[in-house]
């Protein structure tokens, strides 16, 4: 699976915005999609998920909403009420076995794309 995340950009406090993740491959469907961020100097942070259902950062819950369109072969973030804490180079990653439990631990994920950085300013 290749993937090529999409969407960054600038915005204000407040605001929202919404990243796109395109995935090659017919068996997209099979596999758990999902977004990490990295702010400078951190560790790649956990997002959001989506198996048959959908798993969220304590974070960003409430805010942020990980969709997927297995027909399109694309996985969606919707980001509201963004703040400057938010900002980060944000990644969609996808893996065909990973389980529940490992879904925070970037190194259970196979396969990433490149990320897509967003800015927000106060």
């Amino acid at each position: 699976v290749q993937l090529q995340a999409s969407g960054g950009g600038l915005v204000q406090a407040g605001g929202s915005l919404t990243l796109s993740c395109a995935a090659s491959g017919s068996t997209f469907s099979r596999y758990a999609v999902g977004w990490f961020r990295q702010a400078p100097g951190k560790e790649r942070e956990f997002i959001a998920a989506f198996r048959r259902t959908t798993y969220y950062a304590n974070s960003v819950k409430g805010r942020f909403t990980i969709s997927r369109n297995n027909a399109a072969n694309s996985v969606y973030l919707q980001m509201n009420s963004l703040q400057p804490e938010d900002t980060a180079v944000y990644y969609c990653a996808a893996d065909a076995s990973i389980i529940v439990s490992s879904f925070g631990d970037p190194r259970h994920w196979d396969y990433w794309g490149k990320g897509t950085l967003v800015t927000v300013s106060s």
